[in-house]
């Protein structure tokens, strides 16, 4: 199991940025997958997923704002995030592991980890 992140970078409050994770050795529809995030002093936090069995899933704070999305053709997960405010600030992750169910926002549940990619929101 590989996964590549890509897509960080620096965009102002209120922007948009869209995130990829390029995924390879497994089949990307027969795994659990999401978007993790590490803000400097803070406990990892999960933004959004997909569980094995298809079924979206994002947290309160991102809900309605961001939106995960894969192309199987392309093995490739997104994270489309709208209207960031500056608390999204961190480095972000893709993970994945099998049979991944409605907990697939936590991040202990997830085997396989990306390198990480950063997003900067300033204030």
């Amino acid at each position: 199991v590989h996964l590549v992140e890509s897509g960080g970078g620096l965009v102002q409050a209120g922007g948009s940025l869209r995130l990829s994770c390029a995924a390879s050795g497994f089949t990307l529809d027969y795994y659990g997958i999401g978007w993790f995030r590490q803000a400097p002093g803070k406990e990892r936090e999960g933004v959004s997923c997909i569980s094995s069995d298809g079924y979206t899933y994002y947290p309160d704070s991102v809900k309605g704002r961001f939106s995960i999305s894969r192309d199987n053709a392309k093995h490739t997960l997104y994270l489309h995030m709208n209207t960031l405010h500056p608390e999204a600030r961190a480095v972000y992750y893709c993970a994945t592991d099998q049979d991944v169910g409605s907990w697939c926002l936590d991040f202990r549940g997830m085997a396989y980890w990306g390198k990480e990619t950063l997003v900067t929101v300033p204030s």
